[in-house]
């Protein structure tokens, strides 16, 4: 079921609720996930849902985490954004309808796509703590094998 607003306010920081619930952004380069490389997963901070791996982050140089790739396609919709005099690629999660960043087509990879992500739209979860947090399934992407 969908929280409301006021749940929202009670469970995020205000950074979280200003970028998930107003579309902000938070400041480069001083945000919580910038700069870590520790081997887990990102979900959504308002629904839990997966979105994307340390597998598939890398360092854009641009202050954010920035991503090649989601998770799961069908949690990252897409949506055209026109605000501050620019078209970009605003990127929301599906289940919770969060604000999460834009998606930029001068990344590495053969997509050549940068995910551009908010920390604050995201919480962490370290590949040892996946299973414990009802995440065991993505433990297969950090299997050597991989």
């Amino acid at each position: 079921m969908a929280k409301s607003r006021e749940d929202l306010k009670q469970k995020l920081d205000p950074m979280q609720y200003e970028v998930t619930q107003n579309n902000g952004t938070e400041p480069p380069f001083r945000n919580e996930y910038w700069n870590e490389f520790k081997e887990g997963i990102y979900v959504d901070i308002v629904s839990g849902k997966p979105l994307f791996s340390s597998k598939d982050k890398y360092d854009a140089g641009c202050g954010w985490p920035s991503f090649t790739k989601p998770i799961q396609d069908e949690e990252v919709v897409e949506k055209e954004d026109r605000s501050h005099y620019m078209v970009r690629t605003e990127v929301r999660s599906k289940s919770a309808d969060s604000h999460l960043g834009h998606v930029f087509d001068d990344g590495p990879g053969p997509e050549g796509l940068r995910y551009c992500i908010n920390s604050a739209a995201l919480r962490f979860i370290p590949k040892e703590k996946l299973e414990e947090e009802g995440y065991k399934e993505f433990l297969r992407l950090f299997n050597d094998a991989n």
